[in-house]
């Protein structure tokens, strides 16, 4: 069983301010993180790795400073990760990224054959969802979204059994492996490293591929030049205002209530009925 993590750096959006004059990120506002959806993924990796056996390797896109979340992947329980960089995948939008990280894969597959990819699902700098199921398109894979348990695999019959969330319930489905999943932060909660998987981490040194390290790019369909996106605007959402304190007595606070409420002409809608 090999299981493949794509993984992503992302600034701390807690953080993190936005450039009014290029109404843009602001990424050096904030620390870098291991984006919080992909430390999930990982965790569940470790998981499924200890019901099967086999190996886990992360795969990321970004500077080479990106080093960082493969080792922190590592410290959570990946074996191996690799990190592929290069000024050729600036500016890349979820189509240029997806498009990368399934030319990365392909390589990955050569030599190990992969089994599961498994994603985040979603980065919480961009928010689109779109990178996961653009890779198992182009790798002509099943794509499962919203995962929030991996009930079973079987090896035998290349099957795995998911749980999903949807908008009006939940659904149970099989799907044939290899396969992609993009899971929910509620599929388990991250556990805390050993003392040597902390030691690894630190030591830890990831593979880097270039460009010219993979095959059969077509260089068009990377960074800024496969990227059709076009970012309009950014804006930070107003804060919500604080509500109003009622004091006093009971009777006191049931006619400043009605004070507000009344004030309020929308709030109360007032109708009459003849008996």
């Amino acid at each position: 069983m090999h299981i493949v993590v794509c993984v992503k750096q992302v600034p701390d959006t807690k953080i993190i301010k936005i450039n009014p004059k290029t109404n843009t990120l602001d990424r050096r506002s904030a620390p870098a993180i291991l984006n919080p959806y992909d430390a999930h993924a990982v965790q569940e990796a470790v998981s499924i790795r200890e019901k099967t056996g086999g190996t886990i390797s992360v795969l990321s896109m970004g500077p080479p400073q990106a080093t960082a979340v493969i080792k922190k992947s590592i410290e959570i329980g990946a074996d191996r990760g690799y990190l592929i960089t290069d000024r050729a995948f600036a500016g890349a939008d979820t189509l240029a990224t997806s498009y990368a990280l399934f030319k990365a894969l392909e390589k990955i597959n050569k030599e190990i054959p992969v089994d599961m990819i498994i994603c985040g699902k979603h980065a919480i700098d961009g928010d689109t969802g779109q990178v996961g199921p653009g890779i198992a398109r182009r790798l002509d894979i099943p794509p499962v979204t919203n995962v929030i348990e991996v009930a079973e695999v079987n090896l035998e019959e290349k099957t795995v059994l998911i749980k999903r969330k949807l908008s009006s319930g939940y659904e149970l489905i099989q799907a044939e492996m290899p396969c992609l999943l993009t899971v929910e932060k509620e599929i388990n909660q991250i556990e805390y490293s050993p003392m040597p998987n902390m030691i690894k981490a630190a030591r830890y040194e990831p593979i880097i591929w270039a460009v010219s390290d993979l095959e059969n790019v077509d260089r068009v369909q990377l960074g800024l030049k496969g990227s059709p996106t076009i970012v309009g605007k950014m804006f930070t959402p107003p804060r919500p205002e604080g509500g109003k304190k009622i004091e006093g007595s009971p009777d006191e606070q049931v006619k400043q209530l009605l004070d507000i409420l009344l004030e309020q002409k929308d709030v109360l809608t007032l109708q009459s009925s003849k008996q």
